[in-house]
């Protein structure tokens, strides 16, 4: 117990590497760096980002998992990916709940629910009653099957009781693109992505993915308001090999708390349309327990499955 008390009185005494899962300069990735960086100022440390992308996140959270538990290789992951991972995944080389300590959400950002102006829907509860009105005749896009933006609206669908095709492209991008082009009439996107275009009237903006209206489009309704019970959103979480002293876990969570006070850190949260996270380890390890649930619920409803 003293050997520990003393090395986590010291930590960090080296470099800290941060293994992003995901490619450069994606959001993930950029909400990390931003919190990491001044981390790294706080602590008097460097903390290293390295992105290990591949296999829907999974190979840089493999590679953590198997990493000594000492604090000095952490990983920053997409929350509704990796708890999607569970179910979806026939076999992981890790246990998504079992082989992670939560440490704290670095950042959270809603999406937003778009559609074409020529369907003349304005809000969730129109859309839905122009869906049943022609059940199993209109599409919508998706980022890939197995993504976030996929099983949101098939949770929706579920909710809803109504009945869309998926259709699949690789990418927010493309996937709101094909709502812009009129191929599909539905998708999921980030509000970056999707608010230049319902100020230029081609796109009408239904709802946000968050349980409560966000606040840099308080416009926007919750999809909550709704349909009660409907909240998710794209988190990004700071996690620890299981097994890391609870000191370093709590020192690491204080540090990213310092770290979502930074004026720096809150312009370039604020650019990315995202907001600091404010939970504990002990709240994110019952969250991320949650999410597991909720999501593998929806992979298995859809009848999903990677080998």
């Amino acid at each position: 117990m003293v050997a520990t008390a003393v090395s986590a009185q010291s930590y960090p005494a080296k470099p800290v590497r941060v293994v992003v899962p995901w490619p450069p300069a994606g959001v993930s990735d950029v909400l990390t760096r931003a919190v990491v960086n001044a981390m790294g100022e706080s602590t008097g440390q460097q903390f290293m980002v390295e992105n290990r992308p591949g296999a829907g996140g999974t190979l840089g959270l493999a590679a953590v998992a198997k990493s000594p538990a000492d604090g000095y290789t952490l990983v920053s992951t997409d929350v509704p990916s990796h708890a999607i991972s569970a179910t979806l995944y026939a076999k992981l080389p890790y246990d998504v709940l079992n082989d992670f300590e939560p440490i704290a959400i670095i950042a959270g950002s809603p999406m937003v629910l778009v559609t074409r102006p020529d369907l003349n829907a304005r809000s969730v509860a129109e859309f839905i009653r122009i869906v049943k009105s022609s059940p199993g005749k209109m599409s919508y896009g998706s980022s890939g099957n197995g993504s976030i933006t996929h099983l949101a609206v098939e949770r929706l669908k579920q909710m809803a009781g109504i009945d869309l095709l998926h259709v699949p492209y690789k990418g927010t991008v493309p996937a709101v693109a094909s709502v812009l082009s009129g191929d599909t009439v539905l998708a999921f996107g980030t509000i970056p992505g999707v608010v230049p275009h319902a100020k230029a009237g081609k796109l009408v903006l239904l709802g946000a993915s968050f349980g409560k209206r966000f606040s840099q489009i308080p416009e926007v309704p919750a999809i909550a308001e709704t349909l009660p019970g409907f909240d998710m959103g794209f988190y990004t979480a700071l996690l620890a090999p299981a097994k890391t002293p609870r000191e370093i876990i709590d020192k690491l969570a204080a540090e990213v708390a310092r770290a979502h006070a930074q004026p720096k850190t809150r312009e370039i949260f604020a650019v990315s349309a995202a907001e600091p996270g404010a939970m504990s380890p002990a709240q994110l390890k019952d969250y991320l327990s949650s999410e597991a649930k909720s999501w593998g619920d929806v992979v298995k409803a859809v009848g999903l499955k990677i080998d």
